[in-house]
């Protein structure tokens, strides 16, 4: 056979047509063109969705061996955790069927009492709850704002109580909102009682330390311990008695000077509170006080 009729063109199978270079610039231009389209025009988005639509049930039939193998032991440990939280439970229910059936004797022998004496039945609080809009922006102050206002009938002097107990009283009331002062400022104060002592005593703000009270004027002598915690007393006619505000943190008794350095911590915290009560004060259930009378005129003497 001669060399001349030896076909020398290449099979199908190595037949490159366009070069590489060519279909790498042809389909990065493509590519660009299609993400710019799809950017703009979002007209890649109803085929997108509908490929995710299509494989969804792929990917979740490809899922459930891992799911399986994932959720066995947690089910395992969910189920040992659900058990133990269902005798924890039980247990507090029980707790707090003593103390309802407690409370409840209470509250009658309270009312027998209080029949028996002939004293007037105890007064009922109004409320009204409010939620804590911002923190006012002074440093050197303590006050929040609600979103409750004259529109609510709210009144300045009025209590202002969270879950954990008092927080501070409103000081300024707006036909939408009011400005809550809170109990470590530097200008509140609050009568309480000591729960263990019942001892009476006024806790003041402006601490040092910025989030703490102090009990001013206390004698030396004076039984207060660490712990002791102390509810308001009721006294100023503005919180109701018996509310919780604050547990005794320090005491340093000064060995030169007749008083005693009491500082509180206040059990009802205001940094991550969201949602308040406020009280009507108190002095608005009570009668008005007697008003004196007039001192008279000392005798003129006669005129010779």
């Amino acid at each position: 056979m001669q060399l001349g009729t030896i076909d020398r063109t290449p099979p199908p199978f190595f037949r490159q047509g366009y070069s590489a270079l060519t279909k790498l610039i042809f389909f990065t231009a493509l590519s660009v063109f299609m993400m710019v389209a799809d950017t703009r025009f979002t007209v890649i988005a109803p085929l997108r969705s509908a490929i995710a639509a299509a494989l969804a049930p792929v990917q979740r039939s490809l899922l459930v061996p891992v799911d399986v193998a994932l959720g066995g032991n947690d089910y395992l440990q969910g189920l040992a955790k659900a058990l133990a939280a269902e005798d924890a439970a039980r247990k507090q229910l029980v707790l707090q069927a003593e103390q309802a059936q407690s409370a409840e004797r209470l509250a009658n022998e309270n009312r027998q009492l209080r029949g028996l004496l002939e004293l007037k039945p105890a007064l009922t609080v109004k409320s009204v709850a409010a939620e804590v809009m911002y923190e006012a922006a002074d440093p050197f102050s303590r006050k929040l704002y609600i979103d409750r206002g004259l529109a609510q009938g709210l009144v300045p002097g009025s209590p202002v109580i969270t879950e954990g107990g008092v927080i501070g009283q409103v000081t300024r009331v707006y036909p939408l909102s009011s400005e809550v002062t809170l109990l470590t400022d530097r200008d509140a104060a609050i009568p309480l009682l000591n729960t263990r002592t019942q001892l009476r005593a006024a806790a003041f703000g402006g601490v040092a330390q910025g989030s703490a009270l102090e009990l001013r004027f206390v004698s030396g002598n004076t039984d207060v311990k660490v712990g002791d915690v102390l509810h308001t007393s009721g006294v100023d006619g503005v919180y109701p008695p018996g509310l919780p505000v604050a547990k005794v943190t320090v005491v340093e008794r000064q060995a030169d000077g007749g008083f005693t350095k009491v500082e509180l911590a206040p059990l009802a915290s205001v940094d991550r509170v969201r949602h308040v009560l406020v009280l009507e004060p108190l002095k608005n259930q009570l009668p008005p006080p007697p008003v004196p009378e007039p001192a008279s005129a000392p005798a003129k003497g006669k005129k010779k």
